[in-house]
This record gives C-alpha cells, sequence and structure tokens, in this order.
C-alpha cells in the first residue's frame, strides 16, 4: 500500500456522509472548535502525504537534453560530422580532424544553451505555481489561519467561504446557505444546497448533501467542515487516477514566428539546392572531398538562415518577461496574455482594492443626536472620535454611536487580526471597518463576545441587500437581531429609530432626513450603511426557520460613512494609461455619486458622469452601444451587467482587459480579451479564470503589466529584426559571392572558391543567434513605449515596413563583406595581394563586425541607435564576448585550425570594423529620409483667416 493510502487514524466503518457529524469528529479524532494541533497534524501529513493529485515523472536531464538534436537540420550537421571526421581518418591531411571537431562543437554549444534555456522556462512555470499555489482557511490549535491547501490531512476543520475552490473531500458540521457547483464532479448543472444532518440511505455522489468535495466552488453561504480524504483518495483524485501535465501552451506569436521560420527555411534550402547546383556546374567540383565540402556548405547555410533559435530565444524572453512582470506583482498565468497586453485598448477596473487602498475606513457615524468623525485610516485601530460641529459628545450621542457600532461589529463575519505589528482583516474589508470602528470607540471583542452569542444568520443577498445576525444577550431574556445593509432598502424594513437610551416613532419627515443625510455622506465619496436593531422573543426562535421575517419592525440605529481610499499611485496609473491610447473605466457596485466622486478624482472622467446597471438594463441595444462609448463609470452592477459592459465594448472593436474578484465575475473574466484576477481578495474561481493575477490588487500594477507587455513585445521585434537581418546577410553574402565570383577575384587553386567556409557560417550562427539575441530581449523598455497608440490586433510581428529594413540590411552586409573579400585578392574589382585564407578570415571577420553593428541598428525601425546607447549593459557585454570570441577564432592556433583562419593585424581590424560601419550610418540616414518624408506628406493645416 502506498504511504498517502494508509488510513493513520481511524475511520469510519460507514461512508461519512450516512454518520452525524459527532460520529465523524470522533472517527477522526478531531475537535470541531480548535482543530487539530500542529504537532497532530504534521504527523498526519506525514502519514497521508500531500494534498495533492499524482503527477508525471518529470522529463529527466539526459533526455531533455537529447531532445535538443530533433531537428532535422541539426541531424545532418551530425551526419556532416561524422562523414567529415571519416574523410580525415582516410586523407590524414591534418593533425586532428578539425573540421569535423568544429562543427560538433557548434552543434553541443547550440543545445547546451538551448537546454540551458528550456531548463529556466521549466523553473520559471514551476516558480510561478510556487507563487499562485491554492490555499485553505482552517482551525488549528483553536486558531483560524491560511495555509497551502497541500498540507491539509484528514481531520482538520476547514472555513468555506462564497467564492472558494474546496480543498479537499470534508464532512460538513455547519452550513449557512452553503451552495456548491459541483458541474466538474457530478456533472450537476444547478448548484447543490448543503445539509449537515446525516443521509440514512446509500447515495450516489450527487446526492450526498452534507458533504463537500475537493474541486468543486462555493457559489454562495459558508459553511464548517472535517476533512474526510486527501490526495488521490478524494472523489476527484479517484476519477483522475493521475493529474497529467497541461500541454505545452503554444501562443499566436509563437504560432506566427514558425510560419515565419517554415517560409524563411524553405526559402533559403531552394537557394541553398540552387547554390549548391550552381557551384558543382560553374566550379567543375571534382573529386568526393570537394563534392563533400560544397554539400557541408549548403547545409550549413541553412542551418544558419533558418532561425531556428527563434523558439528557444521567444521562450526565454517570455519566461524572463513573465519573471519581470511578477515583480510588478503581475502574476502571468497564460502567455497569450503578453502579446494581447500589447493591444488593449481599455482597461475595465472595479473600484474597491484596485483603483482604491481596500482597506475601508469609516470616517462618520451619524445617528438621531448628530454627527461624529472618526480619525486614522487603514485597520489599525487607533485613532479618535470627535464630533461633527461645535460642542463635545454627550451621553445621548455617545449611548447611539456605540449601539450603531455594537451593531457593525456583531453583524459582521470578518476577524481582525495583528500579525508582525501590522494589523489585517481576513474577510470582507467593509467589514473589517466596522470592526476596527468599534475598537476606535472602546468596544472589544471579548466584552461584545461574552455579551452577545450568534445563534442564527441571514446572510447577505444581492437581491435583499441586507445581511442579518441573531444572538442571544446576557443581560435580557429576548434574542437581539442586528441587520446591517443599504440605507434606502433597510428604512423601509424600520419602524423607529433609536434615541438616547430609548427609541422614537420613525415618521415620514425623519426618513425623508436621514435619505438627505445618506445622499450627503455620498456626495463625500463615502459608501454608506445603516444599522438596525430589534427585540426577538426568545420563544419565538426555531434555528432552522430563520428568515427574512426577521427583517421587520427594526429601530434604525444611524448611518455610518466609511470611505476606501484611492490609491496614490492610481492617479499617474490612469494618467500614463490615458497616454498611452488606453481608456480606463470603472466598473462598480457602489453608489454612482460616490463611482463619479472617485472616477473625477483618479482623472477618469471629467463631466461627473455615471451610468448604473439599472439604466444599462433599461437601454435599448443602440442607445446601449453609444452609452459604452461615451461613458466611463458604471455603478451599481451586477456581474451580468459586466459581462453586457465587455461584449459592448468587444463588438465595437476594443480588446479589453477587464478585473474581477467574485465567482460571478469568471464569465466576464472568460469574456474579456483579458481577465485580470485580484490575488489578495480575489475568490479561487476568479483566480482560475483570469489570465493576469494582481499579486497587490492595485490598479497601477495592470497599467505596468501593460507596459512590461509591450516591453517584451518591442523586444521581440527587436530581436527579430536582427536575427533575420544577420542570417539575410549571409545568405546574400554567399549567393552573391558564388555567383559573382569571376568580378571579384573569387577564383579556386584548388577545390571550390568560397566567399565563406561552413564552420565560417556556423560560428557566425552561434555568435550573433547567441548572446547578442538574448541581449536585445531584455533592453530595456523605449522611453516613449507608453506613449504610443495600442497595436493593432490584426498587425503582425513582422511588418511590411520591417521586412524592407531587414532586406536592406542584408544588401548592405552581403556588399560589404565582398568588397573586403575582393580587396584581400588579387584581381577582382579591387586588387588585393592575400591568400584565399587570408580573404576568407577578412570576410569572416566583417560579417561579424557587421551582425554586431545591426544589433544597434536593430532597437528601433525609427529611432537612431544612439539614442540610449548605454543603457542596455547586457548587450554591451554580448558584444564585447562575440568580438572575444572572434578573437580567440583567429589567434588561437587550434582554432585557426579548425576554422581555416590566420592571424590580423590592427590594421585588418580597422578595416574590417570601418567597412562593417557603414550599415549603421546608411541605415541612419534612411531613418532620417523616412522621418522627412512623414514630416512631408502629414496635411498642412490651414491658415486662419
Amino acid at each position: 500500500m502506498k504511504k498517502n493510502e494508509r488510513p493513520p487514524v481511524r475511520q469510519p466503518e460507514t461512508a461519512p456522509y450516512r454518520q452525524p457529524a459527532e460520529a465523524v469528529l470522533a472517527a477522526l479524532a478531531t475537535d470541531p472548535h480548535g482543530g487539530l494541533s500542529e504537532t497532530e497534524a504534521r504527523a498526519r501529513l506525514d502519514r497521508h502525504g500531500r494534498n495533492e493529485l499524482a503527477k508525471e515523472k518529470p522529463v529527466s536531464a539526459w533526455k531533455k537534453f537529447f531532445s535538443q538534436f530533433k531537428d532535422a537540420l541539426v541531424i545532418l550537421l551530425l551526419i556532416a560530422t561524422l562523414i567529415s571526421a571519416g574523410l580525415w581518418f582516410i586523407e590524414r591531411d591534418s593533425a586532428l580532424p578539425y573540421e569535423a571537431i568544429a562543427i560538433l562543437a557548434v552543434v553541443l554549444l547550440n543545445a547546451v544553451m538551448g537546454y540551458i534555456q528550456q531548463s529556466r522556462a521549466e523553473e520559471a512555470v514551476a516558480a510561478l505555481r510556487r507563487i499562485s499555489a491554492a490555499h485553505a482557511n482552517v482551525i488549528r490549535d483553536g486558531t483560524r489561519r491560511s495555509i497551502p491547501a497541500a498540507e491539509l490531512v484528514p481531520g482538520d476543520i476547514i472555513l468555506i467561504e462564497e467564492g472558494d475552490t474546496i480543498p479537499a473531500d470534508a464532512r460538513l458540521i455547519q452550513s449557512t446557505a452553503l451552495q456548491t457547483a459541483e458541474a466538474a464532479l457530478t456533472g450537476e448543472s444547478l448548484p447543490v444546497t448543503k445539509e449537515i444532518a446525516a443521509i440514512a440511505e446509500e447515495m450516489p455522489l450527487g446526492d450526498q448533501d452534507n458533504m463537500i468535495f475537493s474541486g468543486t466552488a462555493a457559489t454562495y453561504g459558508r459553511g464548517k467542515a472535517v476533512v474526510t480524504a486527501t490526495g488521490m483518495q478524494t472523489q476527484m483524485g479517484h476519477i483522475a487516477g493521475m493529474l497529467e501535465d497541461a500541454p505545452e501552451e503554444t501562443t499566436p506569436l509563437q504560432k506566427e514566428l514558425a510560419r515565419v521560420g517554415r517560409l524563411l527555411g524553405l526559402i533559403v534550402v531552394v537557394i541553398a539546392i540552387v547554390m549548391i547546383a550552381t557551384i558543382i556546374l560553374v566550379e567543375e567540383v571534382r573529386g568526393f572531398a570537394a563534392l563533400f565540402d560544397v554539400l557541408i556548405l549548403g547545409v550549413a547555410l541553412a542551418v544558419a538562415a533558418v532561425p531556428e533559435g527563434l523558439p528557444a530565444v521567444v521562450t526565454a524572453v517570455l519566461a524572463i518577461g513573465v519573471q519581470r512582470m511578477a515583480r510588478r506583482h503581475a502574476i502571468v498565468r497564460h502567455l497569450a496574455a503578453v502579446e494581447t497586453l500589447g493591444s488593449a485598448n481599455v482597461i475595465a477596473s472595479d473600484k474597491t482594492g484596485t483603483l482604491t487602498r481596500n482597506e475601508m475606513t469609516v470616517r462618520t457615524v451619524v445617528t438621531a443626536s448628530g454627527r461624529v468623525r472618526l480619525s486614522g485610516t487603514g485597520y489599525a485601530p487607533e485613532g479618535e472620535i470627535t464630533r461633527d460641529g461645535p460642542g463635545e459628545i454627550d451621553d445621548a450621542l455617545r449611548t447611539e454611536l456605540r449601539r450603531a457600532l455594537a451593531v457593525g461589529d456583531r453583524a459582521n463575519n470578518a476577524v481582525l487580526q495583528e500579525r508582525d505589528g501590522r494589523w489585517a482583516v481576513l474577510g470582507d474589508p467593509t467589514e473589517g471597518a466596522l470592526l476596527v470602528a468599534a475598537r476606535k470607540a472602546g468596544l472589544t471583542d471579548e466584552a461584545l463576545d461574552a455579551r452577545f452569542e450568534r445563534v442564527g444568520e441571514v446572510p447577505f443577498s444581492s437581491e435583499r441587500k441586507l445581511m442579518t445576525t441573531i444572538h442571544t444577550d446576557a443581560e435580557r431574556q429576548d434574542l437581539v437581531v442586528f441587520t446591517k445593509g443599504a440605507p434606502d432598502v433597510l428604512l423601509t424594513r424600520c419602524s423607529r429609530e433609536l434615541a438616547g437610551e430609548g427609541a422614537r416613532p420613525l415618521d415620514d419627515a425623519r426618513r425623508a432626513a436621514i435619505l438627505r443625510s445618506n445622499e450627503a455622506l455620498a456626495g463625500e465619496a463615502l459608501r454608506t450603511l445603516g444599522v438596525a436593531v430589534r427585540l426577538w422573543p426568545a420563544d419565538a426562535f426555531e434555528a432552522g426557520e430563520i428568515g427574512e421575517h426577521v427583517e421587520q419592525d427594526l429601530v434604525f440605529a444611524g448611518l455610518i460613512g466609511m470611505i476606501d481610499p484611492p490609491r496614490a499611485e492610481a492617479k499617474d496609473a490612469v494618467a500614463r494609461a490615458r497616454a498611452a491610447g488606453i481608456r480606463p473605466i470603472m466598473i462598480t457596485g457602489d453608489h454612482p455619486v460616490t463611482a463619479a466622486i472617485i472616477a473625477a478624482e483618479l482623472g477618469i472622467v471629467t463631466d461627473g458622469r455615471a451610468v448604473t446597471g439599472a439604466e444599462l438594463e433599461r437601454m435599448p441595444e443602440e442607445e446601449r452601444e453609444r452609452t459604452v462609448r461615451e461613458v466611463s463609470v458604471y455603478a451599481r452592477v451586477n456581474p451580468e451587467h459586466k459581462l453586457r459592459i465587455v461584449q459592448a465594448l468587444q463588438s465595437q472593436g476594443d480588446i479589453v482587459a477587464m478585473t474581477g474578484d467574485g465567482v460571478n465575475d469568471a464569465p466576464a473574466l472568460k469574456t474579456a480579451d483579458i481577465g485580470v484576477a485580484m490575488g489578495i481578495t480575489g475568490t479561487d474561481v476568479s483566480r482560475e479564470a483570469g489570465d493576469i493575477v494582481l499579486a497587490d490588487d492595485n490598479f497601477a500594477s495592470i497599467v505596468a503589466a501593460v507596459e512590461e507587455g509591450r516591453a517584451i513585445f518591442s523586444n521581440i521585434r527587436k530581436f527579430l529584426r536582427y536575427l533575420l537581418s544577420s542570417n539575410i546577410g549571409e545568405v546574400m553574402t554567399m549567393f552573391f559571392g558564388v555567383l559573382l565570383a569571376d568580378f571579384i577575384g573569387l577564383a579556386a587553386t584548388d577545390g571550390v572558391a568560397l566567399p565563406l567556409l561552413a564552420t565560417h557560417i556556423l560560428w557566425i550562427n552561434l555568435v550573433t543567434d547567441g548572446a547578442p539575441a538574448l541581449a536585445l530581449g531584455v533592453d530595456p523598455a523605449d522611453a516613449d513605449v507608453m506613449r504610443k497608440r495600442p497595436r493593432a490586433r490584426s498587425e503582425g510581428v513582422i511588418t511590411g515596413g520591417m521586412w524592407w529594413g531587414i532586406f536592406y540590411i542584408g544588401l548592405i552586409m552581403a556588399a560589404g563583406t565582398l568588397l573586403v573579400l575582393d580587396a584581400s585578392l588579387p584581381g577582382g574589382l579591387i586588387e588585393g595581394a592575400g591568400t584565399m585564407r587570408y580573404a576568407q578570415t577578412m570576410a569572416f571577420t566583417t560579417l561579424v563586425f557587421f551582425s554586431l553593428f545591426t544589433v544597434f541598428n536593430a532597437r528601433s525601425d525609427e529611432r537612431s541607435a544612439f539614442a540610449g546607447l548605454f543603457s542596455n549593459k547586457w548587450l554591451w557585454g554580448a558584444v564585447l564576448l562575440s568580438l572575444l570570441l572572434q578573437a580567440a577564432v583567429i589567434y588561437l592556433p587550434f582554432l585557426q585550425q579548425a576554422f581555416s583562419t590566420v592571424a590580423l593585424s590592427a590594421d585588418d581590424w580597422l578595416r574590417c570594423a570601418a567597412v562593417a560601419s557603414s550599415v549603421l550610418w546608411l541605415r541612419e540616414l534612411s531613418k532620417l529620409f523616412t522621418h522627412a518624408g512623414r514630416r512631408i506628406s502629414r496635411p498642412r493645416r490651414p491658415e486662419s483667416r
């Protein structure tokens, strides 16, 4: 039996759902109030294993390494290596088979680079999984805490709230209107209402209403349960058997690059075949050795010209980019989102916690006797309470204040905790603010718990907009009903108002006054809640019959106004988004006035207009589409309205990034082009639906992610521009070198006369496709990257203008290299006096220099190469490394033998560098002409008369 299959504790003889909760708790040796101890939990974790489904065995390192040799062209090179070594063994014309060693070394170096890049990409994915690992709320040692779901063990007491993904199979011991979506497990399309009573008869999985199952989701209510099975012992584990790794994600960008690579490869293979045939016919190739040299050249040319390194470089750049985005608090779950970010022109953001701090703070309380202000911000229970207006707080106002805040504290499911000197709230931020306000007023949790014990609850629902709890009162026989909710709704349930120690009737005039106060608070951008109380006869209470009927004949206790302070960085982020051609939209459930004021403060709107979800719903389709084009603030919306807004924006051609944190936001997140889930306040369901998870729930992080996404895409274009320019330059050099051999003095005395050897081409391919290309992948973002309009979705990764630049640079490289070759040989257009080996070394070095100068050109098709010349230290390091490697090939004796090179003088190096620098100056000149042409083509503004 496997380790995680051994029962460490006595299991119920019958299924847990058929036994009373007490029997299951006893069988699992756990306490419903205190949970397991940490010591016992660790012991059970050792016996049961981690709460994870089985995974496939990881691919061994040697298999990963040998997978680098699957490419057909690489296999051809390996065959060529064997043939070359065989020829050397027969002819013994040198001390070692230098050509075979050189080819093999280049192939091995490419394989090592590919292996390292693949390993780093896999480690980045593994790190991402660790960052976004699921957590579970448990009770251990009598304390509520959040732990990784993988550490759950049978007997753990877990707390489930709306939006949570169930982390393990468990038997419910408490349920407050809990419903779960079990379609993934049972196929049941509707949420299942959960109960705690034992079920006498044997039931199928879908009818076990007192059980919750791993992998399903809580869609409503809350509950407490004891874990009965983890890992492969869960129902999901039985069905899955084994969790297979997700298929490797291929993004649209990678597909397009593969298409470009195949197209270029086909063209180059055709050119290589034509060149081989031309050389054989023109050069009168004789003997197997000479024929082999030509074939090796053709294979090497195809390998050099086909950008087989592109997938590895793209993977490395995307992995680096994802890590950079993670450092800026944006965790990418789907690589395609990185590309789409560059096209996003609308960010539809929630207000609470994204544009604001998500640390609600009670600022004011209004009761029958006046209004008070509370100082302090955030969750620290520190601050003063003062009367708003002249005078001190009298006894009546103090009594009303304490009772109003007591209602807010008791009708509450949040927990206020201090950890490492920092106060935090577990639960809803609004409820957390009420707890903090009560502590500021001197109401301690211990005193309130001692007097008021909760015995029932009517959970909040979006339809009622109210939440009610029922408590015993240690100071009286009757029960106490505490209700909080939307003031306008709550007032309709109230018949009296709290005044000092007593209560007075609530007439129409007073109702109108309270509503005016509510509007005044909303006008100050304060979120408002009404609180009310009533007594309930103890003998009339039935735990199973708690419902809306208790929310009648209430005594209104007051209005509580709170604010979620706007983030200081959000205003700047909104301005940057606008400058980048991105339209920020606020979508919130808050009051329209509050939404409009916050939006105006952040710079989202200037006209103060806000449309409610109800208004949007009543609009005809045509008017709704016009409204979505014009309005940027939506208030009092539900998830269905969010979905309609997203769809309306998309129907107009907009690329929408949408934020969400709740279960019901999942459809909008899925529908949006980029779903952005909240990492702190978001539910597991919304995080699963999102493409990106914000670790800090901050709007500025969305804008930062857009900037990083644009920078990543820009860098991919940079190294594409560079690699393709260099590869085209090599192809043109070889093609025109053979075609124009008689004109440039390229005459063979022995064998085949070629501008470059196969080893030269492979070496250039290694040097230029390696470090410089990767360095371009980490190039700093252009200063104007957030001042450009979003990229059109239909725009390819390589534009027509880029292709023009690529062939233009390739032609310059070929012309310059062949010019140096001609000047280094006797005869031809320019008279020289060097040997063939010397001329090929000069051409070889010139082409390397061309590639290194091109790397600076490739940083932009528009900006000068000298703009931000020293901003990328990695690029300069890569260029220096390439020069050192080139010097080694030219001066180290064993490499001279391998690559058929000779030592060059300082003057030779200067000539190579001077000619190669022409690609820089000529490209700069073409950029100037392009800018001048654009200025001329711009329509002149008509003169004012």
